[in-house]
């Protein structure tokens, strides 16, 4: 795990090199939300965020009920768009799996549990037979609770956000970082 609040260690540094093969996006409403954020990729499998992968003006969607182990009550809401995933009762590969037959475009996995809130986890294949063929990347809990309990109060079902977006010549100090994450 790598905690997710380091960047300010790394003064000197260029932006590609701190943000390695991390991938960013961007909450453009609700307002309260309009952040830049911060998303680890599965590690081996799914399909890459790379050139052909573009969602623009998508809904993140988080999926009732929340751990995604079997079809969405929201299926409606989540096809075409990215799903917003609880970690936890199945694994990162079958939350993927089941995203992706309800229609997702993508999915974005946290954990809010308090203990983990600040760090990145490593999402790993679960050596099923069963193949994900969407990307997938792991949020850091504290922005995911931030975002699910964002959307609760404003009683909206879902974000619009561009994943991802290019900060490779974007100097860090520069990046729209929520507020609730310290540098």
């Amino acid at each position: 795990m790598v905690l997710a609040n380091n960047l300010h260690m790394l003064d000197g540094a260029t932006t590609a090199e701190i943000i390695g093969g991390d991938i960013f996006f961007e909450i453009i409403d609700p307002v309260e939300l309009e952040y830049t954020y911060r998303i680890r990729p599965a590690k081996d499998f799914g399909a890459p965020f790379n050139a052909s992968f573009n969602a623009q003006n998508v809904f993140l969607v988080p999926v009732q009920p929340m751990f995604c182990c079997d079809t969405p009550d929201n299926v409606h809401i989540i096809k075409g768009n990215v799903a917003l995933i609880e970690r936890g009762e199945c694994s990162f590969k079958v939350k993927t799996i089941v995203a992706e037959k309800a229609g997702a475009k993508a999915v974005i996995i946290t954990d809010i549990r308090k203990t983990v809130e600040d760090y990145y986890i490593e999402m790993i294949d679960d050596d099923s037979v069963e193949e994900a063929h969407i990307p997938a990347g792991f949020l850091m809990g504290k922005n995911g609770l931030i975002i699910r309990k964002t959307l609760e109060k404003l009683q909206q079902n879902y974000a619009t956000i561009n994943l991802p977006i290019n900060l490779t010549y974007t100097p860090v100090h520069e990046i729209n970082q929520p507020p609730w994450l310290e540098w």
